[in-house]
């Protein structure tokens, strides 16, 4: 156990985080997304939502600050809607450190998809909200 580190990083979730470099993407996702058929780059944080994984994650992990929007969320499909207070839960987890960030761009589901092979490391949470997937880009660490 390290000090000031959240009992919610696993030692593996720490080293995908500390070795990821700038641009690099992760994915966290629901407890329902298919992570195994699009990465092989794939930890398991059951049991957590993704709002708490974010406030756990991000104090330790600088968001990318060169793009519009380092924080990418799951468009709904046509016909489908998004819950209002899965991605307000998000945004208000991802203010505590980044009060800059005020909207999350999204991708349609099967562009998602296809950035989701591209990622870095994908964790699959125990959140169960409906497109309650959400992508993070690192950005450069300061001194």
């Amino acid at each position: 156990m390290l000090k000031g580190i959240s009992p919610l990083i696993s030692p593996e979730l720490l080293k995908v985080l500390s070795s990821m470099g700038h641009g690099d993407e992760i994915v966290l996702c629901d407890a329902h997304f298919p992570a195994e058929s699009f990465n092989s780059n794939v930890l398991r944080a059951d049991g957590l939502h993704i709002a708490d994984l974010l406030r756990a994650i991000l104090p330790l992990f600088e968001l990318d600050d060169y793009v519009a929007h380092p924080a990418i969320t799951m468009a709904p499909v046509p016909g489908d809607t998004l819950d209002p207070d899965v991605e307000a839960s998000y945004l208000k987890a991802i203010q505590v450190t980044n009060p800059q960030i005020k909207a999350f761009a999204r991708e349609a589901r099967f562009d998602f998809y296809e950035r989701t092979r591209r990622a870095y490391a994908v964790v699959v949470t125990g959140e169960t909200a409906k497109y309650g997937n959400i992508i993070l880009k690192k950005g450069v660490t300061p001194y």
